[in-house]
């Protein structure tokens, strides 16, 4: 058995992967199997789940199935209560960012699938369209009456429950048993390694800004570093054997998870877009700044970063895990072009233990 599965990983890694596009790996890490966020805006939590598993695969060679929507849920709450305390002045919705994701764990804690999966009743398939209504409506309801009730709280997490149920206090795993804290405490992640990277010229390069984007709810803090030592930490990271978290907008016409292709292209004729490799512009630092300006580029989708490859021109790609379930040419997987990463990425999330020394001191890590 395991003579076919080396065989099969040898042919894998110097066989094209698509007969238009004749990828060869370079590098790529471990990372668990592709999930399907389904009829929900949580991508945020799937990626940043995925990315924390390929970090427990890194450190521990062991993989594990976390709960995303453990997290999900409790940053609902948190949404609900900033959006309470802004008296209605803020974004409530599905969406959130990676950080959210690490900041949660270290205040909430975090389980396994097994134990908490936010499907009740015999579903099979996420969807929150409901909930979030419901939520929504209901928070409406409090601020339009200028005086939230003292356990308006507790109501929110009826309707979570109602929803997508509750987890236990307490649950064994392997024998053991924990708590939502300290199973994440013997995970041996620590929140503070995983830093918020982006790269816009409004802000001062090497210092940190809030990002004005929708989903940064929680007002997180980005280093600003330019385009091309943004893309060196992808890829040093990626090198030494850690993924990436990557946040960007995935609306171009050259994004497509049934192709599992995003490319760049450099007119706006698609017909024959996905039928080999072409021409794409060169992206600067000036053009990044255009588009996140005017709203071309905008913060659409979460997805997780986990290798590198090379076309048949030697042009380089980078291999993303999506969590749309395992859709498309490539079962889940589409291999991004580095002008689409450079034009179109809004954000990345790394440990700051892959980022380049050279770069790690201007940043003042």
């Amino acid at each position: 058995m395991k003579y076919f599965q080396l065989l099969a990983l040898f042919l894998l890694s110097t066989s094209p992967l698509c007969a238009q596009y004749e990828f060869t790996r370079v590098k790529e890490a471990g990372c668990t199997s592709v999930k399907d966020q389904a009829r929900t805006g949580t991508c945020w939590s799937f990626a940043t789940c995925s990315f924390l598993e390929s970090e427990l695969i890194r450190i521990k060679q062991e993989a594990l199935d976390l709960s995303e929507m453990f997290i999900v849920r409790n940053i609902y709450k948190d949404k609900a209560y900033n959006y309470v305390m802004r008296q209605g002045k803020a974004n409530f919705g599905q969406g959130s960012l990676a950080h959210d994701f690490t900041k949660s764990v270290a205040r909430y804690g975090i389980v396994p699938e097994a134990v908490y999966s936010g499907l009740i009743n015999g579903q099979e398939r996420h969807n929150h369209g409901k909930l979030v209504g419901e939520l929504k409506h209901y928070l409406d309801s409090i601020i339009t009456k200028r005086s939230p009730s003292p356990d308006w709280e507790d109501q929110i997490d009826k309707i979570l429950t109602a929803h997508i149920g509750s987890y236990p206090s307490s649950f064994k795993h392997k024998g053991k048993t924990y708590t939502p804290e300290t199973f994440a405490m013997s995970l041996g992640l620590d929140s503070k390694d995983y830093i918020s990277i982006t790269s816009y010229t409004h802000h001062p390069f090497y210092e940190r800004f809030v990002l004005e984007i929708p989903d940064n709810y929680s007002n997180e803090s980005y280093y600003n570093v330019p385009m091309e030592e943004m893309e060196a930490i992808v890829d040093n990271a990626i090198h030494q054997g850690y993924t990436v978290a990557w946040d960007g907008d995935v609306s171009e016409k050259g994004f497509s998870q049934k192709e599992g292709l995003a490319v760049l292209p450099s007119n706006a004729e698609t017909k024959n877009l996905f039928n080999k490799p072409a021409a794409e512009p060169r992206v600067t630092q000036e053009l990044r700044q255009e588009t996140f300006e005017c709203y071309a580029t905008t913060d659409d989708h979460l997805m997780h970063l986990v290798g590198i490859v090379k076309d048949q021109n030697g042009k380089k790609y980078y291999k993303i895990k999506n969590s749309w379930g395992k859709k498309g040419r490539f079962s889940g997987y589409l291999y991004m072009s580095a002008p689409y990463f450079r034009l179109k990425t809004v954000g990345v999330m790394v440990n700051k233990k892959s980022v380049p020394e050279n770069i790690a001191k201007k940043m003042t890590l």
